[in-house]
């Protein structure tokens, strides 16, 4: 029963373009996952899914397997959930059985191999099958406005939006970098979002999901301040 890294990378990005490969502080974004997965050093296997022949070669010159995922699960409509549901089934298919699986974004070049380490490790047969990487909000997320079509804002939670910080309690968001689940589990709900998911506070600085220009940005001058401390 093996643990199994999934680096999804899909090549048709459309607000950052080429995004998964796209030169970060010297080497391609999708290189400091891999390499951050190796160095967790708890893997079995290590697969970047991708219909993308440029990433397939970034991610085998780095040492990962790539896996060409079928045609109809790189549209913008998929999921990752689906592409992971896909790839889990086919491998059970073929006498391959996963027992753990943690799903790593390529476009979070900042989290590191204790992350990876922290996140799997919320795992636990029969207690904690869904686990995830999560970072405090930048702002107050019960006052949320949602922007309409003409421009107006309105209170998301109209009820919530005038309380205190201290009222509503911790709130925390996946960051959009690591998840980890129980495969049997995983298969059986179809969703990362599982019934007793614990998470892992990974501080702002290393949460940076890389989206846009900005965020890229962002995590380039993050990354050049913490090379530097």
């Amino acid at each position: 029963m093996a643990k199994l890294a999934l680096i999804p990378a899909r090549g048709g990005s459309k607000r950052l373009p080429r995004k998964n490969v796209l030169p970060f502080l010297g080497k391609p974004i999708l290189a400091y996952t891999i390499e951050a997965a190796q160095q967790a050093g708890i893997f079995d296997e290590i697969i970047v899914s991708t219909e993308d022949t440029d990433i397939a070669g970034v991610a085998q010159a780095c040492g990962a397997q790539v896996d060409l995922r079928p045609a109809d699960l790189a549209q913008d409509s998929s999921t990752v959930a689906q592409v992971c549901r896909e790839l889990l089934l086919r491998r059970q298919r073929a006498g391959l059985h996963d027992s753990q699986l943690c799903c790593l974004y390529a476009t979070a070049p900042l989290r590191n191999a204790a992350d990876i380490r922290a996140v799997m490790a919320l795992l636990a047969p029969g207690q904690c099958d869904f686990a995830i990487a999560a970072t405090t909000f930048t702002h107050y997320a019960h006052q949320a406005l949602k922007l309409e079509s003409d421009g107006s804002v309105q209170p998301m939670w109209p009820e919530l939006c005038e309380l205190r910080g201290s009222d509503i309690g911790t709130l925390v968001a996946g960051n959009g970098s690591t998840y980890a689940v129980d495969v049997a589990a995983f298969l059986a709900h179809g969703e990362f979002y599982g019934p007793g998911m614990r998470a892992y506070l990974m501080p702002f600085a290393r949460s940076v999901d890389i989206d846009t220009a900005d965020d890229f940005a962002l995590a380039e001058c993050l990354a050049r301040g913490m090379a530097r401390s």
